[in-house]
């Protein structure tokens, strides 16, 4: 490739959606602009107190043309017309219906401000009675379990627990609904002017992974099953799909409605879409046996293997395996953590919580200072050692994802005394994050599946050295943090080369385009083997907590 040819990611996360423009034969990143959601800013049609997260299709829609008008406005018109390919990545279970033009509801008349209309986001746990459902009938119904290539449990956070939820709590929706979509499903659909939602290239990565779906039963779960969950399915799975692709596929080619809105020629191609922390995997240069973290507001946690390693090998409790999820041609193992950041910002939330009685008069600076709280609390405990505190922390403050899926769970804080000041509590509720995270790690190698390194990606990974520091410690494993600041914008330019037939394959652009490591944490092996004996006294809390959920513990 002599001539300069770019590409663009496209990366929605959970705040806001970021366009990256990354010139191929390097991976330079060219320009780059983000796009703040500003009805999910506003929390609009959401209710935290009843885990409800929703997010509007026109966030979507104006991140898109914001992100990518801006981020070639600085461009030749040589340098724009040298543009081949855009892929997208984004979060996931985010599902929406929509009607037989492919238009999510919230988008029509009579459906604007209707939050059942709108895109589910991946955190929404309204529908845990519909998982826990899903998992019962999977297992007595008498016929092929089909949450077995996904641990074995189903998750509120995914595809069915959702539509059964809203069909049987929204009956406008339910007459309305003509099919389902997944975010990284729509968007290319979107782009490339598709309207038919039974023909539209679906994800292998989303339907693999959270709609059930496998070669081995001819798709997703038969139509008896389906019925058998909820009779509100049927006829539901002829309106869904049978094959899914992988990212490495093209979806198609820019419609000229949004070439002409982009300043983009109609000859752009766009890939088939799929999950931020798998191709984020990608773009932070997973390899086999590679554990790649992306760390945020929860943690995604990526392996791939290969299909002789794997072989008919069913990894239990985790969120699937799915043939080329991750990487095309290799097993795409999937775990991570309900939240991680999140729980970081719960706290600064309520530390912060009496500064609301502050007259409007003092808004920046009580902004000043809300933004100065984790900064502050992670100088102060990183003197610190394990078991100082006394403090022990369980991080299941939006349940748990990875192992074993139970998001009626919650977290715990124990040994508080009169001493626990706020930067002993954080110290307890960052070794807590890292004390799930290696509860995944013990997962894997008791399943059979070694861990060759950990690759750390994300906001936190670059951004709290003594969240990392601890990490690595409670690993007991060295952690190299990925120098890009958008792995999961660069996955995705990865795979546009290789959708727009820049590159043969993925492990071609990946040696071309990959930015390399910043940084490396080793660790502290006497502290590993304290955190050693608190990692034990975590599980017999969780263990605990476990137990009161389920009724065996007096509550």
């Amino acid at each position: 490739m002599k001539e300069k040819q770019l590409v663009i990611g496209l990366d929605f996360g959970t705040d806001s959606v970021r366009a990256l423009v990354v010139d191929t034969q390097n991976g330079k990143e060219i320009a780059e602009s983000s796009f703040l959601y500003p009805r999910w800013k506003e929390g609009l049609y959401c209710n935290p107190g009843e885990n409800r997260f929703r997010q509007h299709p026109l966030d979507y829609i104006e991140g898109i043309t914001f992100t990518i008008q801006e981020a070639l406005k600085g461009l030749s018109s040589d340098d724009k017309k040298s543009v081949r390919g855009i892929s997208v990545d984004t979060t996931g279970s985010t599902i929406a219906a929509v009607n037989q033009n492919c238009r999510p509801l919230a988008l029509e008349d009579g459906y604007s401000e209707d939050p059942d209309a709108m895109f589910i986001l991946w955190k929404d746990h309204t529908a845990v009675a519909e998982a826990d459902e899903i998992n019962h009938i999977s297992r007595t119904w008498g016929g092929e379990d089909y949450t077995k290539y996904c641990g074995g449990i189903y998750s509120s956070e995914w595809f069915w627990s959702k539509i059964i939820h809203t069909l049987r709590g929204n009956e406008k929706i339910r007459d309305a609904a003509y099919s389902w979509v997944e975010h990284c499903d729509w968007i290319p659909a979107l782009l490339c002017g598709s309207t038919d939602p039974v023909t539209i290239k679906r994800s292998r990565c989303a339907a693999g992974h959270k709609a059930l779906w496998h070669p081995s039963w001819n798709g997703l779960p038969p139509e008896e099953f389906l019925v058998k969950l909820d009779p509100l399915l049927a006829g539901l799975r002829d309106r869904l799909f049978v094959e899914t692709y992988t990212s490495d596929v093209p979806f198609g080619t820019l419609c000229s409605e949004w070439a002409m809105k982009l300043g983009l020629s109609e000859d752009v191609v766009v890939g088939v879409g799929a999950f931020d922390a798998h191709m984020g995997a990608v773009g932070g240069a997973i390899g086999p046996y590679a554990l790649s973290k992306v760390m945020g507001t929860s943690t995604c946690d990526m392996m791939i293997a290969s299909h002789d390693d794997i072989g008919d090998n069913l990894v239990a409790g985790i969120c699937g395996q799915v043939d080329g999820s991750v990487a095309p041609g290799m097993i795409g193992l999937e775990a991570g953590q309900s939240a991680f950041g999140d729980i970081y910002a719960w706290f600064r939330s309520v530390l912060a919580w009496p500064l609301k009685l502050a007259p409007e008069s003092m808004k920046s600076e009580v902004d000043r200072i809300i933004d100065g709280i984790i900064p502050a609390l992670s100088e102060a405990i990183a003197p610190m050692t394990p078991g100082e505190s006394s403090i022990l922390a369980l991080d299941w403050m939006n349940g748990r994802r990875t192992p074993d899926a139970n998001q009626n769970l919650k977290g715990a804080i124990m040994g508080l005394t009169l001493g626990s000041d706020a930067p002993k509590i954080f110290r307890a509720l960052v070794e807590a994050s890292a004390f799930g995270a290696l509860a995944i790690v013990e997962r894997f190698r008791s399943e059979g599946v070694r861990i060759d390194e950990v690759i750390a990606l994300g906001g936190v990974a670059k951004k709290s050295p003594v969240i990392m520091q601890i990490m690595a410690d409670v690993l007991g494993m060295k952690i190299k943090v990925h120098s890009s600041n958008q792995t999961c914008a660069l996955g995705a330019a990865m795979f546009a080369a290789v959708a727009s037939g820049l590159y043969a394959d993925i492990p071609s652009a990946q040696n071309a385009m990959d930015m390399g490591f910043e940084r490396e944490y080793q660790p502290d092996m006497a502290a590993n083997a304290v955190y050693k004996k608190l990692f034990r006294q975590y599980c017999e809390v969780g263990a605990y907590v476990e137990e009161r959920e389920k009724g065996g513990v007096p509550k």
